[in-house]
């Protein structure tokens, strides 16, 4: 069977699908990738439907190589080093490994997560319907560590061609980070919320697939910091009694007690998990229909990604060079 063996693996290297689905009700987080847009534009270039189970790696990077045969392999989220048996390869495109090729992912001077997606889909057993890992909970496949043999589905479609796509996903644009107020927001006097969207804030260095914990101006509430606990869904800006703000991700916890100013928007909660602590962030409100626009437009953008990519032959042996006519016409 075609595999990958991991040579190398930063902390925190998981096998990521479209996330545990239907589950919260009963205290089961989602999980799913930190950067949804990422993770889909890889699943695409591999020929994959875009919440297929693929690697998800943080900053400490990745080597692999593949086994059994030939690998076909979409690569994208944050402009990371890649290289193929040491030669350098696009950030974001597909890539083809022979048997035997080592890829290597090292961080770069920007982003936070990066998402390598082999054609056919990772091989391994489900957890409640999903191939997700959580680390806190435990749920899911274990973190991929030095050794990891990750066994390969069989493609979907046959590939011929490597790909090199542009960086220019709606979720890479350099626009401050939008939010549906509510469904506590009225916790907070007008003034204060006001002075939210008003002040630049970091990202510290307390955060993790759970949770963005934000530096800045602690924000005082109107009516106290204790509410019934009620559901948390994926982008909750949560802020307990020390008025620091915290953005809830991808691992965030079912239900909680603190009130939530607003929710940041799906289009938008890739481009925030790119931060890495220090990064400055503003925020700006939004409505439901505009956010619904912009996750369309998102959509749209990965339905049309292929039809961008430039193409270039992996195959330049002389049988596959012979096999095409690469006369465009005869002069005298």
């Amino acid at each position: 069977m075609v595999s990958l063996r991991i040579l190398r693996a930063g902390p925190g290297t998981t096998i990521q699908d479209q996330g545990r689905r239907g589950y919260l009700r009963f205290g089961v987080s989602e999980s799913g990738p930190m950067d949804w847009i990422g993770h889909a534009r890889a699943n695409i270039l591999a020929g994959n439907a875009p919440g297929v189970a693929a690697l998800e790696i943080g900053i400490g990077g990745i080597e692999l190589q593949a086994e059994g045969g030939p690998v076909w392999i979409g690569h994208a989220g944050a402009p990371f080093d890649l290289a193929r048996n040491g030669t350098a390869l696009p950030s974001c495109g597909r890539t083809r490994l022979q048997e035997g090729d080592r890829l290597t992912v090292k961080t770069a001077a920007q982003g936070s997560w990066f998402y390598l997606s082999p054609a056919g889909g990772i091989v391994a057993s489900p957890v409640l319907g999903s191939l997700a890992t959580n680390l806190r909970t435990g749920l899911g496949p274990p973190p991929v560590t030095a050794g990891t043999v990750l066994s390969l589905g069989s493609p979907a479609q046959e590939l011929t061609t490597e790909l090199i796509c542009p960086i220019d996903a709606p979720a890479d644009l350099p626009r401050t980070v939008r939010v549906v107020p509510g469904p506590q927001d009225d916790y907070f006097s007008t003034r204060e919320l006001a002075r939210f969207f008003a002040e630049t804030y970091r990202v510290s260095a307390q955060g993790d697939r759970m949770g963005y914990r934000l530096e800045g101006p602690p924000l005082r509430h109107a009516r106290g910091f204790n509410i019934v606990s009620d559901a948390i869904a994926l982008g909750a800006i949560q802020v307990p009694g020390d008025g620091t703000p915290i953005v809830l991700m991808a691992d965030h916890q079912p239900t909680g007690g603190y009130p939530k100013l607003g929710h940041v928007i799906r289009a938008d909660i890739g481009r925030l998990a790119q931060c890495r602590p220090g990064t400055d962030v503003r925020f700006a409100p939004t409505s439901v229909r505009a956010a619904r626009v912009e996750l369309l437009a998102a959509l749209d953008y990965l339905k049309a990604m292929l039809d961008r990519a430039e193409r270039r032959e992996a195959d330049l042996s002389s049988e596959r060079l012979l096999s095409v006519n690469l006369v465009s016409g005869v002069y005298e």
